[in-house]
């Protein structure tokens, strides 16, 4: 259990630094379509679109490293007010609601990505590029979310229900 906890928090680590990367390229990109637009008049024909889909890409992979960091909105006052022994089963609960709601949601993400592949969509642009690209960040994200709070959860088991910790709140 132990490497697979490392393992995925490598992979998080990993599609994390993939993410940020993916929001310095949009940036740059949004830099040089003002450049292209204001300065030398031309016009832009993909950097709209593909700054979009960088941000929405770059947002679906990041879920799993901002679940490593334990950086996602929780509601703590509720656990806070329970015995240990109930925290650790509401956090327990919680884990598998979430896998659960992401299975389905990868599951469907792979059906989206395989079918606009198999039917070679495009996106209705100038540009047009093949939507099973962008669509891929869907099932990947989700996916990798959910193997994420699958590590969480086996270190949650592990974890003495008197050593679990709410996160951010010091308790």
């Amino acid at each position: 259990m132990q490497a697979y906890i490392r393992t995925v928090n490598l992979v998080s680590q990993t599609v994390g630094v993939i993410a940020a990367s993916m929001i310095v390229i949009a940036v740059a990109i949004t830099c040089q379509m003002i450049f292209i637009r204001y300065f030398l008049n031309g016009s832009t024909i993909w950097q709209t679109e593909a700054v979009i889909y960088l941000m929405v890409g770059a947002t679906l992979l990041g879920l799993p490293y901002v679940q490593k960091l334990k950086g996602h909105v929780n509601v703590d006052l509720v656990p806070m007010l329970l015995p240990p022994v109930a925290r650790k089963a509401l956090m327990i609960a919680s884990y598998l609601a979430a896998v659960a709601i992401l299975a389905v949601m990868t599951y469907h993400g792979w059906e989206l990505v395989h079918i606009s592949f198999v039917r070679g969509w495009v996106s209705e642009t100038v540009w047009g590029p093949p939507l099973w690209i962008p669509y891929l960040a869907m099932p990947l994200g989700f996916g990798l979310f959910a193997l994420q709070l699958l590590a969480d959860l086996f270190e949650t088991l592990q974890t003495p229900a008197e050593d679990i910790v709410i996160e951010g709140s010091g308790h």
